[in-house]
Parts: C-alpha cells; sequence; structure tokens
C-alpha cells in the first residue's frame, strides 16, 4: 500500500490543466467518493494495526498534497482568466470619444455656485407633492387656475397627491421645520401639463431662492438680483423690474436684463426691445409665512425663482427647449 502511495503522489505533482473545467476533473478524479484517495482510505481499514500509523500519516500527507495542488491550479487558471475576461473583442479598435456634462447642468451648477457665494445653501424636496405644499400654503386660492388639471399632472386622479409645479414646495417645507434666518436656493425637475414645442414643455427645471430673516427689504431682492445677472451674463448687464403677480409674493416683479447679444440696442432674439425677460420675484406673503409657523411681524423675506433652460437659451442661445431632453450626441458634444 505504500508503494501504492508514493505512486499516487508523484502522479498528483505532476499533474497540470489549462481550465478550470479540467482542475474540476482532477478534483472528481482524486477526491470524489469514488476517487483514489477515498479507495486507499477503504484499503487502509483493512491494514494490520501495527501499520496504521504511518500509513494514516502518509495519507493525510496524500490528500493536503493533492488540496494544495488543485488550489494552485486553480487560482492561476482564475488570474489567467481576469485578464482575458478585462479584454473587451468586440470594442472597437478607434478611441472612445469622451463625453460631457449636459448644458442644463452646467447652468444649474453656476446658477448655485453663484448664490452660495451670498450665503445660500441647497434645500431639496420630493417631486411627488401635496397640494399642502404646492398650492395651500403658498396662498392659492381654491379657485386658481393652477390647480386646474390642464396645468397639473394629479397621481391617479387624487387632487391631494401630484407632481410639483414648482419648487416652491420645497421653501415651504423649509420654512414649516426651519425658524429664521433662511437663506436657501431649491435647483429642481418641475412638471406642467402643457403642449411640448420649441418654447415650452411637460418637464422643465428650476431654481428658486428664499431669504428670510429680520428687517429683509426689496433693496435687498434687487441687490441679489444685480449680483446674480453681472455674475451670469457679465458686469455690463443690466436689469429692471415691472410690477407682476404671484400669489406667494407682495410686491410682485418679474425681472427682466439688457439682451446679451445685442447689449441692449435691440435685436430678434428680444424682439427689438433691448430686453429679455429670466425670473420672478417678489417680497413673500405674509400669509405665506404665517401658514409656514413663522410670525410675519417679526420676520419679513424675499423669494425669487428662475428656469433653468431659460438662463441657458440666453447663455447659449438655444431656440429649442426639445433639443434638452433628446441626447443627440451632435448637441451635447457642443458643451465639452
Amino acid at each position: 500500500m505504500i508503494d501504492k502511495i508514493n505512486q499516487l503522489r508523484a502522479e498528483i505533482e505532476a499533474i497540470n490543466a489549462s481550465s478550470l473545467d479540467e482542475v474540476e476533473a482532477l478534483r472528481i478524479k482524486y477526491l470524489s467518493k469514488k476517487g483514489a484517495i477515498t479507495a486507499l482510505m477503504q484499503d487502509f481499514r483493512t491494514v494490520p494495526a501495527e501499520q496504521k500509523r504511518e500509513l494514516g500519516q502518509k495519507l493525510n500527507e496524500l490528500k493536503t498534497v493533492v488540496t494544495d495542488r488543485l488550489a494552485a491550479l486553480r487560482e492561476a487558471l482564475e488570474n489567467t482568466d481576469t485578464v482575458e475576461d478585462s479584454l473587451d473583442l468586440t470594442r472597437t479598435a478607434a478611441p472612445m470619444p469622451l463625453g460631457s456634462r449636459h448644458p442644463l447642468s452646467l447652468v444649474k451648477d453656476e446658477i448655485i455656485s453663484i448664490f452660495s457665494r451670498l450665503g445660500f445653501t441647497i434645500a431639496e424636496g420630493p417631486e411627488i407633492e401635496d397640494d399642502w405644499h404646492v398650492f395651500s400654503s403658498l396662498n392659492f386660492a381654491e379657485d386658481h387656475p393652477a390647480r386646474d388639471m390642464q396645468d397639473t399632472f394629479f397621481i391617479q386622479r387624487n387632487p391631494d397627491v401630484l407632481l410639483r409645479t414648482h419648487t416652491s414646495s420645497v421653501q415651504s417645507r423649509v420654512m414649516e421645520h426651519t425658524q429664521p434666518p433662511i437663506r436657501i436656493i431649491c435647483p429642481g425637475r418641475v412638471y406642467r401639463n402643457e403642449a411640448i414645442s420649441a418654447r415650452a414643455h411637460c418637464f422643465f427645471h428650476q431654481v428658486e431662492a428664499l431669504y428670510v430673516d429680520e428687517n429683509v427689504s426689496f433693496a435687498d431682492l434687487r441687490q441679489t438680483l444685480l449680483y446674480f445677472a453681472r455674475e451670469m451674463f457679465g458686469p455690463e448687464t443690466k436689469i429692471r423690474l415691472r410690477p407682476s403677480y404671484f400669489p406667494f409674493t407682495e410686491p410682485s416683479a418679474e425681472m427682466d436684463i439688457s439682451c446679451n447679444l445685442c447689449g441692449g440696442k435691440g435685436c430678434g432674439f428680444c424682439k427689438h426691445t433691448g430686453w429679455v425677460e429670466i425670473l420672478g420675484c417678489g417680497m413673500v406673503d405674509p400669509n405665506v409665512l404665517d401658514a409656514c409657523g413663522i410670525d410675519s411681524k417679526k420676520y419679513t423675506g424675499f423669494a425669487l425663482g428662475m428656469g433653468v433652460e431659460r438662463i441657458t437659451n440666453l447663455k447659449y442661445q438655444i431656440s429649442d427647449l426639445r433639443m434638452f431632453s433628446e441626447n443627440d450626441k451632435r448637441f451635447l458634444e457642443q458643451f465639452r
């Protein structure tokens, strides 16, 4: 039996394999229930008692040798397979073109950077909202047109669950849980039930800002807007504020900037007025502050909101909103 053990050990030390399947076949050959070593273990039962100690030790050594040899073969082949698997033979030999940031992401990040220099921090909220945060807390009347199905996407015909129509809902959520001073900027996607065209889409992106503290005035709002316009469009940019109406601000205004194409002289882009509208703003209505648990007799604030697509159109002279969501490489490659 000792001769069989020595012969089998020499055979095992010389084995080799070119695939993991061959390694598995060798394991079955030597270590399975019908393998060579198992057969020797069965023969071991018949050896005289005085030889059991010596033969038992040699059998254990043989089992260790075959286990280590198979493990070494498997490890070597797995490392080789890893290298081979990392080679994609279907990949083109030409260099792969690098991608670029989406123009909306570029502009959104620039807007956030400008307001962060003024001390504004980012606040985010859910895109699926309830009526209170989107409308009621923001001083929308029960019969306001924005509540109509033509403007708002309601979820499963439930009038209390909807896709947010503006990121002002984030502002109301923050005011509910935070006492002034509040200075936040709210970027995000919003949804409105509109026909898709070159000038409108059923979803778009907004960035809104909110500042609430003691003694916040319209002059603070105007200076913030002037700083933003000049940082975004250049130091020669001029602004003007026109009276407007929003349910959640009073007084309210829309802001125009001097056309960055013609320098305010008048062109087709600005309809020969020299001015282009970019955002809405105003002082936070006291009813909104009270609804959100903030003392309107002690605190005042301003809010402003802009469409990221609108700012991107002005910055890069893009005339069709649909290009932002079509993922056309020819369009996106221009923003490397």
